[in-house]
């Protein structure tokens, strides 16, 4: 386990510092991690949790980390003395990971010590924002395909984090296997892949570097045909190596295109190993693809068992960043919490103030069927209609009567302890699995999908305008 206790901006801590100075320091605070609107992130999948969990619970200033602020000469003794011993002792709250969460909607909360609270800003966003980005694109690719998915992106990731927990992520939001070993060994992930281009040339002619690694890969003969021709050469050297594998016994697994017109070749291939006798044998697709390509692949009817995704995916092409944020929601004085708004020009820049939570209506059907962000203390009686309304155009209302109502948020601290039990990748797998299930797939498609309802609770809604027309 890492110490990341440092992994910060430097203004949150002379904030901190600030806060002590002006004996504000203990003053209890709510923040909300939470994404604003951006192309292609109509909606995301909660990513990172596991993680954020483990930077909480270690959080500690070490001597090294403390000479080191002594030597920027900036903050004071009474700085140094607060955290020597430092603690997190405060509660948060968040949506699960896997969860399919929409923009404004907090993905994470937390209530502690203003300095407690500024402190762990930058290395929650940091991981938050990074695997929810890439779970996300990796929802948006998986759910184009009729068939897997494996996630080929760590040479292309910005460095050995990004290319770890972007597996981590790639996972949760879809993919069935990673190239990435160490990935792999960290979370229990499925590894595989095949040779790459320089095992063919390696060799004198292709089909001897076929003949060699099925001959060593028997069992798991899975062969890239487009090092120099993929339907003169590539393919008819394949299928002749799969006959001589059939013949001692084995089952090929099939070969990969990682170039050209995937759509022909493909469909080409399939033909060709058909009439070989080899149907069982799978067609894998590698290079820049995303899920638009998927897309006009599928439309085409290219014939491709399995994707394997790299750049795209890991970096999140062309979006390179969720765009989350982490604003003070509200503090509490004299036990009382007021609440705290920030206020812009821009609609979308708005915040929403005090400590709240997001719940999700279900209709009769199971399906998920609108959001609405309340204070934590508003109490709903499903056995009465629900009414809600947009946020900006009010004129805009639904009334739900036969719904339940499901919050999205858990407790994962209280008072500085962890009171959630983390569950592991395969069941946070499925929990994801069973997010996107529940939202209609016209809010998931890639062009123009219809609008998701994310409304306030009227309590909100009316206690962010008076803030606004105070601010005004």
């Amino acid at each position: 386990m890492r110490n990341l206790t440092m992994l910060t901006d430097f203004y949150e801590l002379s904030m901190m510092n600030a806060y002590l100075e002006s004996d504000m320091a203990d003053k209890v605070a709510v923040f909300d991690l939470f994404y604003r609107p951006a192309p292609n992130l109509e909606f995301a999948v909660a990513a990172g949790l596991e993680q954020a969990v483990a930077l909480i619970k270690n959080l500690h200033f070490s001597e090294e980390d403390i000479t080191y602020l002594r030597s920027l000469n900036t903050f004071g003794e009474k700085f140094f003395n607060r955290i020597k011993n430092f603690k997190f002792t405060g509660d948060i709250y968040a949506v699960r990971e896997g969860e399919i969460v929409f923009p404004h909607e907090p993905i994470v909360t937390v209530r502690a010590k203003l300095f407690e609270a500024q402190l762990v800003e930058t290395a929650l966003l940091n991981i938050i924002n990074h695997q929810t980005l890439i779970a996300t694109k990796s929802l948006r690719i998986t759910q184009e395909t009729e068939g897997a998915v494996s996630e080929f992106g760590l040479r292309r990731a910005q460095g050995p984090d990004a290319g770890i927990y972007g597996t981590r992520a790639s996972i949760i939001g879809g993919c069935k296997s990673t190239s990435n070993v160490i990935a792999g060994q960290m979370f229990g992930v499925k590894v595989g892949g095949t040779h790459a281009h320089s095992w063919v040339m390696s060799f004198s002619t292709e089909l001897e570097a076929f003949r060699k690694y099925a001959e060593i890969y028997p069992s798991n003969c899975l062969l890239l045909v487009d090092t120099y021709d993929t339907l003169k050469n590539g393919v008819p050297n394949a299928i002749t190596v799969f006959n001589e594998l059939k013949a001692k016994g084995y089952q090929p697994v099939g070969i990969r295109i990682d170039s050209g017109d995937l759509a022909y070749l493909t469909k080409r291939a399939r033909k060709m190993l058909d009439e070989a006798g080899h149907h069982d044998a799978k067609i894998f697709a590698s290079g820049d693809i995303d899920e638009h390509i998927i897309s006009a692949l599928r439309v085409q009817e290219a014939k491709i068992d399995v994707w394997g995704i790299g750049t795209k995916l890991i970096t999140s092409s062309p979006q390179p960043s969720l765009g989350g944020v982490y604003k003070l929601a509200g503090i509490e004085e004299n036990g009382v919490m007021v609440p705290k708004m920030k206020v812009s020009d821009t609609p979308e820049k708005i915040t929403n103030p005090g400590f709240k939570t997001t719940y999700r209506i279900y209709g009769p059907d199971g399906m998920a069927a609108a959001d609405l962000i309340a204070l934590r203390n508003e109490v709903f009686d499903t056995s009465k209609p629900l009414t809600i309304f947009h946020p900006l155009e009010t004129w805009k209302k639904k009334t739900f009567t036969d719904y339940t109502l499901k919050d999205l948020m858990v407790q994962v601290f209280s008072g500085g302890e962890l009171v959630y039990k983390m569950p592991c990748l395969a069941d946070i797998v499925k929990y994801a699995k069973q997010s996107k299930n529940e939202l209609w797939e016209e809010y998931r498609r890639l062009i123009n999908p219809h609008e998701y309802k994310v409304d306030l609770s009227e309590t909100l809604y009316l206690l962010k305008q008076r803030l606004l027309n105070e601010a005004k």
